[in-house]
Formats: C-alpha cells, structure tokens, sequence
C-alpha cells in the first residue's frame, strides 16, 4: 500500500518565510544599538562607517528581498518539498546573520563576528547558487544582500584591526 504526502500548502512555506525574517530582524535589532552602545561608540571605526540610521534603513529592505526572493524559490519550484534544499539555506543562513549581532554587539566580540560574517557570506553564496537553480530573479535579488554583508565584513575587520 503506497501512501501519498500532501503538499504543505504555499501560504504555510510564506507565512514561515515571512515570520522568520521579522524574527530574525527583530531580535538582530533590539541588540543591535549601534552608538547607543558606549563599548560600540568608543571603537575605532573604518572612514566609511556609514551613521547608525543607514543600517535601520537598509536592514528592512535587505530582509524584505530576502523574504521575496525565498518566496519566488517556492513559488517557481511549485511545492516546499521540491525546493527544500534551497529554502533549507534561506533558513540556515538567518542563524548566523542573527548570531553575528549578538557576538559583536550582544558580547563584543568582534573577532568571533568576523568569523561569523566570514561564515554567512559563503551561506548567502550558496544560497543565491541554489535559488538560481529555480529563478534568476530570486538569485538576484539576494545580491544587495551579498554586497552589505561585504561591506559589513570589511567595517567588521576595520574595527578588528584598529581596536
């Protein structure tokens, strides 16, 4: 007797998209104070240290681009299961961009941050490989993310360096 798996419907793939991006930039946000934060204030920071309110203008646009582009993986690839490998890095990829706030803001660690940025670009790298597989449009619309992150990684190796 051979049973047959329904398909999880789409709105459940979207709403865990959707719900693990917010969660994801709420909790990095309420960490993340940037100069509010004496220890964060008194280091020594990279010339293009852009102010404090660009990152609360460019992190909910990077999330929202993310949260589509996962969500044109699943709609492309017509069923979660199908497309699981790929949602799976979409997922796996927010731990470490989360965990990056708390090392460097949550415990000041920025070494431990850097090797964490270090980590999540190959993951983004990966993750835009795989969404390329099921739509160029998704792929691309995580390369804005790839490019912070970037810039991130060199701001986060600046304050390594000179601190």
């Amino acid at each position: 007797m051979t049973t047959v798996t329904a398909a999880k419907p789409s709105w459940l793939t979207y709403g865990a998209i959707i719900f693990a991006s917010l969660a994801v930039a709420y909790m990095g946000a309420q960490i993340s104070i940037g100069s509010e934060d004496a220890w964060y204030a008194g280091l020594n920071k990279a010339s293009l240290t852009p102010p404090d309110w660009v990152f609360g203008v460019v992190w909910p646009v990077l999330y929202v681009l993310m949260a589509v582009s996962a969500i044109l993986v699943r709609r492309a690839a017509g069923s979660f299961e199908a497309c699981s490998k790929s949602l799976g890095l979409f997922f796996a990829q927010l731990i470490p961009n989360l965990a990056w706030s708390y090392a460097f803001f949550g415990f000041s660690q920025p070494m431990l941050a850097l090797l964490i940025i270090a980590t999540l670009w190959v993951m983004i790298l990966a993750m835009i490989a795989s969404f390329r597989r099921w739509s160029q449009r998704a792929a691309w619309l995580q390369l804005p993310y790839l490019i912070w992150i970037s810039f991130a990684a060199y701001l986060n190796a600046f304050i390594v360096a000179a601190n």
